[in-house]
């Protein structure tokens, strides 16, 4: 969800964004299209020419090849984006146990603060 929020240089920004809508608005259009042009090549298969029918059946194979390929590639470079993010982007605390010979209240002497732990922060 950091990564969502924050995911580097804006033009990755943007990139993601984009990739983002254009998913969202693409797959249903491909759904759809794909459909009509199944259920185009049946009807022609039924009242029509077979040729028809054949073009149709290509052109929906094509239509889904060209959408999985961008889909699959896009997926990818957003994939590298976010481990190279992830590796310059950890967050790491640690922790130390309290000492059993030093009293509790000559703790914040020693600068052994108790740790207050924020939520989104992973213990290691």
């Amino acid at each position: 969800l950091q990564w969502l929020r924050n995911p580097g240089p804006q033009h990755e920004r943007r990139t993601l964004f984009g990739d983002m809508v254009c998913f969202l608005f693409i797959t249903p259009l491909a759904t759809i299209s794909g459909w009509l042009c199944l259920r185009g090549a049946v009807d022609h298969l039924h009242f029509s020419s077979r040729l028809e029918a054949v073009g149709l059946i290509a052109l929906t194979v094509a239509l889904f090849t060209i959408y999985l390929f961008w889909t699959l590639v896009s997926f990818r470079y957003h994939c590298r984006l976010y481990n190279e993010w992830r590796q310059t982007n950890q967050r790491v605390i640690l922790l130390t146990p309290k000492s059993a010979h030093v009293p509790h209240n000559h703790q914040s002497l020693l600068g052994l603060q108790p740790l207050k732990r924020n939520s989104k922060e992973t213990i290691v």
